[in-house]
């Protein structure tokens, strides 16, 4: 057991996690949403601190991260649990795991270890990913902090819902995220999810604030959330945020919940993207299919500067954060050339 650090004792012995904007009120013997925080005798415990549940090696681009040192690749690491309920979700197996069944199961690493793993295999980055970091973040900061001394960089992968005092104490050691804004919608956010619109927007803006370079993906589902108006709003907020923000519109598969509903149509994603360079952002994705909208061009002359296939970078050349053939600024973090 590890002793939670985001949590304030109230009467009762009761607790109230302040880790992500549930904000659980958790009575003795409980858990929060997420499964893997539990009140035991009014003090809060992590239950998955240093419990890996999955790990591996993934191209940066995997994240998706398309900005962040492009072609590197970061070690992913991940716990049990999540403070959300997707329907769609494509890691329901270990994310929801904590929840029906109360099975916590890892293997129990301590951050040096994860440390040690990601430099041997030539990692630049570890990524805290595949279920919601959010949920084993005194886990990820411990690993984070030791990994900046290590020369690595720390990126989250993330639904946006922590909570604003929780990351302005973890923003210095993250240097990036992809954060997912699933719709413009505060109705399928509660039932789709099980949480609010609202929260995931004020993370957004408050990582952008903070310097930490923001990427955002929307997994566009049938019939659920690839209206065009749904689509033309996420690219506007994300506009009036940054217009130098990557948007990566993604598609659905199905699984979990949604065995009922058909694979995005590639003209919709084609919709969305010409949604969002009409709204004026300058980088929009296609993500889970190969093609054009994979690459990255110059926003200012057209030139194409990051050529991939997949989740492989074949050609970079984005000179000192800029178009080598212009000169115009690449909004991004990548390495000096």
């Amino acid at each position: 057991m590890y002793e939670a650090r985001y949590y304030k004792k109230i009467e009762n012995n009761a607790v109230k996690c302040h880790l992500c904007s549930h904000r659980c009120v958790i009575n003795e013997t409980k858990r929060g949403i997420c499964g893997v925080r539990e009140n035991r005798k009014g003090i809060l415990y992590t239950l998955v601190y240093g419990k890996v549940i999955s790990e591996s090696v993934d191209p940066i681009e995997k994240k998706p991260l398309f900005h962040f040192y492009p072609g590197s690749t970061a070690y992913s690491v991940a716990t049990l649990g999540c403070n959300f309920r997707c329907d769609n979700c494509q890691n329901w197996e270990i994310s929801q795991l904590p929840k029906p069944q109360n099975q916590i199961i890892g293997q129990e690493k301590f951050p040096n270890e994860i440390i040690r793993a990601a430099k041997r295999r030539g990692c630049r980055s570890i990524a805290y990913t595949y279920t919601e970091p959010v949920i084993f973040m005194e886990y990820a900061a411990d690993i984070a902090k030791q990994a900046i001394i290590a020369g690595m960089k720390n990126v989250l992968v993330t639904n946006g819902y922590i909570t604003k005092e929780a990351l302005l104490e973890v923003a210095p050691y993250f240097h990036a995220a992809n954060i997912d804004l699933k719709s413009f919608s505060d109705d399928f956010y509660l039932k789709n999810c099980g949480a609010r619109l609202d929260p995931v927007l004020e993370t957004i803006k408050l990582h952008k604030k903070l310097g930490i370079w923001i990427e955002i993906t929307t997994l566009i589902i049938p019939e659920l959330n690839d209206s065009e108006d749904n689509l033309r709003n996420i690219a506007e907020f994300i506009k009036g945020v940054g217009e130098e923000i990557p948007w990566h519109v993604s598609r659905f598969y199905p699984g979990f919940q949604l065995q009922d509903r058909i694979p995005t149509p590639i003209k919709t994603l084609q919709t969305a993207r010409e949604i969002g360079l009409n709204a004026g952002l300058r980088h929009v994705y296609l993500g889970n299919v190969s093609g054009d909208g994979e690459n990255t061009y110059c926003y200012n002359c057209g030139k194409l500067l990051i050529e991939r296939h997949g989740y492989v970078v074949s050609e970079n050349s984005v000179v000192n954060s800029k178009c080598s053939k212009c000169g115009f600024e690449i909004k991004g973090i990548y390495d000096a050339n």
